[in-house]
Formats: C-alpha cells, structure tokens, sequence
C-alpha cells in the first residue's frame, strides 16, 4: 500500500483547497500565504500544519518532497520582451513563483486556479504564456472550466483548474453531481455569527425587491436613482439590488456581502449574509474559524475555493496517482473527515 499522498499549497488564503485535499484523503506537508489573517486562520484551525507566513519569492522549495503542488495564483500581465514567452518572461509576477515551485519540488501532479477570466486576459497571451510555461518545465497540461454548483456548492462560481501531470499518469475532471444544493440547503441551522449591515437608505430599497429579484424589480424612478449612469449602459446588470431565493443557488460570493454592483441579500431578512452564512455557502464547516476583522473575514471567504469543490478534485488527483486503490492512511483520514462532511451535506427539509 502506497503512503498519503503529500500538497504543498501556495497562497493558501482561508483554507478551501487544503481542506478539500484533506478530506478528500491528501495530506498538506506545507502551506504559505503573505496575509497574517490567512495563516492566522490556518493555525487556528490546524495547528498541526506547517503554515508559512510571507512572500513566497523568499522560500526555497529545493529539497521539498511533495506529490502535489496546488494554488490560486493572482493574475497578472507578463512580459513579452522576450520571444519565446517563457519561464523567464514570468520573472516578477506570482505565476512565476508558482511555476518555480513546480520547477523545483517537481510533484507527479499540480493543481493551478483561477478566475475564468484569466482565458481571455490580455487577449488570451497570459493563458497562452501559462500553458507553454507549464510544457516546458516537463507536465502534460489540460484545463476545464468547472462550476462550483456542479459539485454540491449552493453557489453559481466558474473557475479555470489547470491540472499538470507528469508523463503517464493520467487524470480525469470529477463528474458533475446530480443534484444542485440550494441556499436552503445551505442556511439549515446555520449558527449565528457577526455580519455587517445596510444603510438605511439601502435597506429601504431592498426592501421592495422579492426573493429571487433584482434592480428590475423596483419602481422605474428608484432604479433610476439606485443604478445612476448604469441604468442607462448595457448588460445585465442583475447582480445589482439582487436577493437570493430560497430555492437556487446563491451567485457567486466576492470579498465583501454588500457591494452594490455585486449584491448578495438574504431572502427574508434585509440585510447581507453572516459570516457563518458566508462560509456556509462556501461550505466551509460551521467548526471552521477565521482569524482577523469581520471585514477580512468576509474578504477570506469570498476569495476561497469552495471546500467541496476542491474536495471533489481531490478526490481525482488521489485516483490519478494511485488508479481506484486508496491507501488505509487515506481511508483513515476520510472516516475522521466524516464529521466535516456531515455539516456541509445536508438535505432539503
């Protein structure tokens, strides 16, 4: 039987990729974030784990041994002085840090996040710059786009996942769950926490828009009022003065619960969602604590992977590295992990 397979993870924020791979069966070797809130809330949660506090140009991955590299690199333009658009024409940016620990741990697999955006940044030359990095440096590379409410998050949110595999080990995308999880779903019995609040002028507005409902539901001259000159552009713009029904699943969470652009109110009560809230549409555990503000915690929240999400991933990646035989340590983590899973699974009422 083969040992726990090993995840270095860089910019590890709130924790969502390293506790998906934990309950998933892998095991973090090390973690490192530049925000002390960040570690902050890893220590809290694991003190067990090797947390590493600070930029991640100083740290020096020669000698780590780790199966798995994952990360939620920021991005970032490079620099295109050179022609070959190369290792060294990422020099800088934090890409190129993520790519010089690939480099230097050289796992059997990494796991690359990001916005789905990143495909079409600075007319698809980032991506394409990414991916011949990633050649380069020896890897098979593929990329999908996968949405979190494929995989039991009670929340609409695409993310680009680029998966790199050494020659001969072959890896497969998790299928999508049958059943999408609702906000239902998700608030049962959620605990009460700290949040922020409206301003009356907005409450009073959000007030008039029904569960489900945006800006297009308000009166003609307070739409006016609300969008100023958005009102008058084109798009969409449902994000705006939107409440969360009950029954689907929330739009995707930012850094803050009460953006005016991006609007998340709950579907009774007129005011944004908790932290626990939050965290539950996330679906981070309710045991899960995060360090610092209220507003950093929110921050930390709405930047994370969801936990299940990078769970079923996890999942994956444990198959394509050792085919459908999972190791008794793994099992062992997956029956300690079962606790987590129960309060981020639960059915419809």
């Amino acid at each position: 039987m083969m040992d726990k397979l090993t995840v270095v993870e860089l910019f590890a924020g709130a924790g969502g990729i390293a506790l998906g791979m934990e309950l998933a069966g892998l095991e973090p070797v090390l973690l490192n974030d530049f925000e002390k809130d960040c570690t902050a809330t890893l220590k809290k949660n694991r003190p067990g784990w090797n947390v590493i506090l600070g930029d991640v140009k100083d740290i020096n991955f020669t000698g780590i041994k780790a199966d798995v590299v994952t990360g939620g690199f920021p991005c970032q333009a490079f620099s295109y002085a050179g022609k070959k658009l190369g290792f060294d024409d990422t020099r800088g940016t934090l890409f190129h840090e993520f790519a010089r620990a690939v480099k230097e741990i050289k796992p059997k697999l990494f796991l690359a996040e990001n916005v789905a955006g990143l495909l079409s940044h600075d007319k698809g030359r980032t991506f394409a710059t990414i991916m011949e990095v990633f050649r380069s440096l020896g890897y098979n590379v593929q990329y999908k786009v996968l949405n979190a409410v494929d995989y039991s998050v009670p929340q609409k949110r695409r993310r680009v996942i680029i998966i790199g595999t050494l020659p001969g080990i072959n890896f497969e995308y998790p299928t999508r769950h049958s059943r999408i999880a609702t906000l239902r779903d998700a608030l049962q019995g959620v605990p009460p926490s700290a949040g922020t609040k409206y301003s009356e002028k907005r409450k009073k507005i959000l007030e008039l828009v029904p569960p489900g409902g945006s800006w297009v539901n308000l009166p003609v001259d307070i739409q006016k009022e609300f969008l100023g000159k958005s009102y008058y552009s084109g798009g969409g713009k449902r994000g705006m003065a939107r409440r969360i029904s009950w029954d689907e699943p929330c739009l995707t969470l930012t850094t803050s619960p009460s953006q005016k652009q991006t609007e998340r109110c709950h579907p009774d009560e007129t005011r944004p969602f908790t932290i626990r809230e939050y965290a539950r549409i996330q679906t981070f555990p309710d045991s899960w604590e995060f360090g610092g503000s209220t507003s950093s915690q929110y921050k930390q929240i709405g930047n994370a992977v969801p936990v299940k999400l990078a769970e079923a991933l996890g999942k994956q990646i444990i198959k394509a590295l050792s085919g459908e035989h999972v190791s008794q340590g793994q099992i062992q983590t997956a029956l300690q992990a079962s606790s987590y899973r129960a309060q981020i699974s639960r059915p419809s009422p």
